[in-house]
């Protein structure tokens, strides 16, 4: 009798087990987080194919407890109004650039002035570096993962350009605060975002663009421009950025928090790199079609430069009268570029 009771519970607790297994197992399956990625770059783009390997990541090393559906192309939401969309929920994580929304990153604009970059991975560790720094109000709204930048942004045009005279009465494409440059430099501005240039480019409504060697590859601009004019004195960059809806931020666990911040850390090396790579596949694209590369002479950079000074003298007493430490972020990128930039 005895062993038929031990024998019934032995029963019964091994039943119990394996509802509690089983319980156990659904509730985690009904922890998965799933996310949705908008991002503006087309699905071959570089940027596309590094920020869906993001995605993959996050999926990886969060055993599947992570899951990020990716939607390249703008086909979530416009890039104009992706960082919008983030903070509305319309999509929970998106990439897009600062710029699209003029105005409002007034004291992050500070690095899109016409400093003289030299590469996309200076930029981009110089974002990241800027944003622990200054921690800017304006990004509050948002779970930043990372920023990043582009490489030199450089004038590409249907005709060449040799000289600050050639520039005046040209319609260029830019976009947010570049168009002061194009301004600056005599010419009248266009505004388009980056999706929508080659058509502008192509019909003649812009007679050329200002963007990194990469847009010409990336985005097919060299198709419909001719020639480049390296005006690196003056070159600058745009600053992009990778964010996440807070509310959905803040419901992941600490250990998947920890997780995905050490995997952008990692991203910001790799955006970096990738932006001079595919800066370098832009010009080589461009050469083998036989567009025109010119560089400015030293006392022709100089007049260039000298016309955008006003530029970067104009942010600082513009956004120093609004209470921004405008002047000290200025400062802070001048030295860092002093520091790292060959």
């Amino acid at each position: 009798m005895k062993k038929e009771i031990c024998l019934v519970l032995v029963a019964l607790f091994a039943a119990a087990s394996i509802c509690f297994f089983m319980t156990q197992s659904g509730f985690a399956q009904e922890k998965a987080y799933n996310l949705r990625y908008a991002n503006f770059f087309p699905a071959p783009h570089r940027n596309s194919q590094v920020s869906e390997a993001w995605c993959k990541e996050v999926e990886k090393r969060t055993n599947g407890r992570v899951k990020i559906a990716y939607f390249p192309g703008g086909t979530l939401t416009p890039p104009a109004q992706t960082f919008d969309s983030v903070t509305t929920g319309i999509t929970d994580i998106g990439m897009s650039v600062l710029n699209y929304t003029r105005g409002k990153f007034p004291l992050m604009d500070a690095i899109n002035q016409p400093m003289g970059y030299k590469s996309a991975y200076t930029v981009t560790k110089l974002a990241n570096e800027f944003y622990r720094k200054f921690r800017p109000r304006e990004l509050d709204e948002v779970k930043v993962m990372y920023l990043h930048g582009h490489g030199p942004g450089l004038l590409h045009t249907k005709k060449p350009v040799t000289k600050l005279e050639d520039v005046k009465g040209m319609k260029i494409r830019a976009s947010g605060s570049i168009t002061r440059i194009v301004y600056a430099l005599g010419g009248s501005p266009v505004g388009t975002t980056m999706p929508e240039t080659y058509d502008a480019l192509r019909t003649g409504v812009a007679d050329g663009a200002l963007a990194p060697y990469e847009a010409l590859y990336g985005f097919k601009w060299g198709e419909v421009v001719s020639s480049t004019t390296e005006c690196y004195p003056i070159s600058y960059t745009d600053i992009e950025f990778v964010v996440m809806n807070k509310d959905k931020w803040n419901a992941l666990p600490p250990d998947i928090q920890k997780t995905i911040e050490k995997i952008n850390e990692e991203w910001i090396e790799k955006q970096g790199r990738a932006w001079d790579e595919i800066d370098k596949e832009g010009k080589e694209f461009v050469i083998k079609r036989g567009n025109k590369v010119q560089t400015l002479s030293a006392q022709e950079g100089a007049r260039w430069k000298a016309a955008v000074q006003p530029l970067v003298d104009d942010y600082i007493k513009t956004n120093k009268a609004k209470g921004l430490p405008a002047e000290a972020a200025v400062k802070f990128v001048q030295d860092y570029l002093k520091a790292n930039q060959k």
